[in-house]
């Protein structure tokens, strides 16, 4: 496999990971009892921290890049072992 594709399949990886970690911890205003801003919408995060999610994501994203890129080169998974008959 190539850099290249390596690091693009990593980004994929880390892209979807952000999206499972972003919600995460998150609590609202009135969750935690702040007070809010006039127009502010009600599931607006009180409490959000991006540097806490980039380093989730990146766990996250490494640990199931991992698990990809072993299985691409030891084959525990492949198209023959699955069964594609109804």
């Amino acid at each position: 496999m190539q850099i290249t594709s390596i690091l693009a399949i990593y980004i994929l990886f880390w892209v979807i990971s952000a999206f499972i970690m972003l919600p995460i911890g998150i609590k609202t205003h009135d969750e935690i009892g702040e007070t809010k801003i006039k127009g502010q919408a009600d599931s607006a995060p009180a409490n959000f921290r991006p540097k806490i999610v980039i380093v989730r994501a990146t766990i996250l994203a490494s640990l199931l890049f991992a698990l990809f890129y072993a299985n691409y080169t030891f084959g525990w998974i492949t198209t023959e072992t699955i069964a594609w008959e109804p």
